[in-house]
């Protein structure tokens, strides 16, 4: 509209609002300026600084419920493509932490039968 009318467009300016990563629950890196932080402040400040440059209050609140909800029932976000067919915590952790009655193929046909030997 500025061109239409025969204006001139401001200049463009960068404003660099520094780095910020995820690196897994509870941990994360950022950098603002000078001010580095790592850690539970840092995964706080990236989760803020996130909702809040969000448009709508709507979408603030929608996205901070479906991350306290995540958060607190340990599910992981849906968009991840691991390789591994869960949602839960039970689905991630390393097989020698689960029960041995867990351990099996999933065919209830063949985690009936008992194990043969293997010579």
């Amino acid at each position: 509209m500025t061109r239409v009318g025969g204006k001139a467009l401001p200049a463009f300016r960068y404003r660099d609002f520094g780095s910020m990563a995820t690196i897994g629950r509870k941990r994360a890196v950022a950098q603002l300026g000078a001010f580095k932080v790592s850690g539970l402040p840092a995964w706080l400040l990236w989760s803020l600084a996130h909702v809040f440059f969000l448009i709508g209050f709507r979408n603030r609140l929608a996205v901070a419920t479906n991350w306290a909800w995540n958060y607190f029932t340990f599910q992981r976000g849906t968009r991840l493509i691991t390789g591994i067919s869960g949602s839960r915590i039970e689905d991630v952790m390393p097989v020698v932490m689960m029960a041995p009655s867990t351990l099996g193929t999933g065919d209830p046909i063949s985690d009936r039968a008992s194990p043969q030997p293997i010579y």
